[in-house]
């Protein structure tokens, strides 16, 4: 199984998309500043995660929310919306 997550940085104000099959140990990476997208702005917390059956369709929506290119619809996805 494999999850689609989103982070947030408070420090920043930005929100962070990615895919993992363990979510926490991910987020402890992001954390410790192992994650080159997100060392400037951590910490970061969970706001969101769903979970998909394969790699392939958590990568497609992991895209698919990236694509939109929109903080207003993550911010709709964390909401419950997802």
């Amino acid at each position: 199984m494999f999850w689609v997550y989103i982070l947030f940085s408070d420090k920043c104000k930005k929100f962070y998309i990615g895919y993992s099959a363990d979510v926490e140990a991910r987020l402890l990476r992001h954390n410790a500043g192992m994650v080159n997208a997100t060392k400037n702005c951590r910490p970061y917390i969970l706001k969101a995660k769903k979970s998909f059956a394969s790699q392939t369709e958590a990568m497609q929506e992991e895209l698919r929310i990236k694509n939109k290119k929109s903080s207003k619809y993550i911010q709709w996805l964390v909401e419950g919306n997802w």
